[in-house]
């Protein structure tokens, strides 16, 4: 059996790389830059763009399971072209926002393309990743040891991207999870403050955190460049999540302990999510 795996060099595609790999399978990687990329011995690298889908053939072909990174503009011809190529299953990286309806755009298109071609499907639904603390805060904590942000006391259940990968695997390996959408988020509410705490405790450094406006934080986010640039208008309340002109001032903030605990990966994998204090130690060196 052959898997390929598309966003393979993306923070969690690598991780199901690695996680079929450790299980004996036939894997392939789709990326744009094979030239560039580095997985395990014994996994095929095949090049391709899920926004040019028509030129896929080569990469899907023999291939009998799929996880499929969410592209929205070419879902519908990329699954089109799994069919064709006799794909049985696909396995979404998809978000909790569709959960909370919040996500209609982005990444819901891309589930409901896979639910109409007929074939074994599963979604994984992650709430906020852990890892773009690395993108957001790395910078500033490298160079001053300070976080920056309006919103210290906000608390959310951000997730290791291993135990989104760890899922993913599980249901493209497994029986028992065709038709399901998972949400995965982590074990504890933390609030931001209390997760720059956690890397400081994890460098062995104290990390200061400074309060600023939505407007400063957008201004930092932007020279920073890259991810933090990117997506800094969402993240600070500047656009809502379709992409609209929103107040930051005016903006909520959610209480999500009157929510109760929310599903991690243990209800898939079978073992204890893992804590925001055990993802600042694997990323030490990110920090430092």
């Amino acid at each position: 059996m052959t898997v390929l795996v598309t966003g393979a060099n993306g923070g969690v595609g690598r991780l199901v790389v690695d996680g079929l790999v450790r299980d004996g399978q036939r894997v392939r990687a789709l990326t744009r830059t094979p030239g560039k990329a580095s997985f395990p011995d014994g996994v095929e690298v095949a090049g391709g763009d899920l926004t040019e889908p028509d030129g896929l053939a080569e990469a899907l072909r023999g291939v009998e399971r799929l996880y499929l990174f969410p592209v929205a503009a070419t879902a519908r011809r990329v699954v089109e072209m799994a069919v064709d190529a006799g794909v049985k299953r696909i396995v979404v990286l998809s978000s909790g926002a569709v959960t909370g309806g919040l996500d209609t755009d982005f990444h819901l298109p891309v589930e409901q393309a896979v639910e109409a071609s007929g074939l074994e499907w599963t979604h994984v639904r992650p709430g906020e990743f852990m890892l773009n603390k690395v993108w957001l805060w790395g910078p500033s904590i490298r160079a001053e040891r300070v976080v920056r942000d309006p919103n210290p006391d906000v608390a959310w259940c951000p997730v290791h991207e291993r135990d989104i990968a760890d899922v993913a695997v599980a249901a493209l390996l497994g029986d028992g999870h065709a038709g399901a959408a998972y949400d995965v988020n982590g074990p504890e509410l933390l609030t931001l403050r209390d997760q720059a705490t956690a890397i400081g405790a994890a460098i062995g450094k104290e990390i200061r955190f400074e309060r600023v406006t939505p407007h400063e934080a957008r201004e930092i986010y932007m020279k920073q460049g890259g991810f933090a640039a990117a997506n800094a208008d969402f993240l600070l309340g500047f656009e809502d999540y379709s992409g609209a002109e929103a107040d930051p001032d005016a903006a909520a903030e959610p209480n999500l302990a009157a929510y109760g605990p929310f599903p991690t990966a243990e209800a898939v994998t079978g073992r204890p999510a893992r804590t925001f204090a055990e993802w600042a130690r694997d990323h030490a060196t990110d920090f430092r």
